[in-house]
């Protein structure tokens, strides 16, 4: 018994950090591409929306199984205003935009927006805040671009 829990515990030291590492690594491999971050980022965008839309039809009338949905709802939208974040940080902020690029504080003061705009999806059921993260994004990708 003892053993089996070792070794289980010792398949999930290795094997946790692994998958952890498999959603992006921070070395210069090349496999990931800026565009494609942008599309995930609309797409997450897009189920936030959804998500807000989905809570507000639920809420209207409190059943069992509306309450489960909407609960559900909220997990997704956090999940993906997280991931947002976390492609704005991990991969935009720490990888692409250097200090000494043209335009570094314009991108930086842009990252920081999408930042924020995904914090508020977080925080409310409203639609304009997953308008207003959808136009964070196109902003910080027009201002990356240049």
């Amino acid at each position: 018994m003892k053993r089996s829990l070792i070794a289980a515990v010792m398949i999930g030291a290795t094997i946790l950090p692994m998958a952890y590492l498999a959603a992006h690594c921070e070395v210069p491999c090349g496999i990931y591409d800026d565009d494609s971050r942008i599309t995930e980022m609309l797409e997450d965008q897009a189920t936030i929306a959804k998500a807000i839309k989905s809570l507000n039809e639920l809420t209207k009338e409190h059943t069992s199984q509306n309450i489960n949905q909407a609960i559900r709802w909220v997990t997704t939208k956090e999940a993906h205003a997280t991931n947002t974040q976390h492609i704005i940080a991990q991969y935009f902020m720490t990888q692409k935009i250097k200090a000494d690029s043209e335009h570094y504080v314009i991108k930086l003061t842009s990252a920081h927006a999408v930042m924020v705009a995904a914090m508020k999806c977080k925080q409310s059921a409203d639609p304009a805040t997953a308008e207003a993260l959808k136009e964070a994004i196109d902003d910080f990708h027009e201002v990356y671009g240049h």
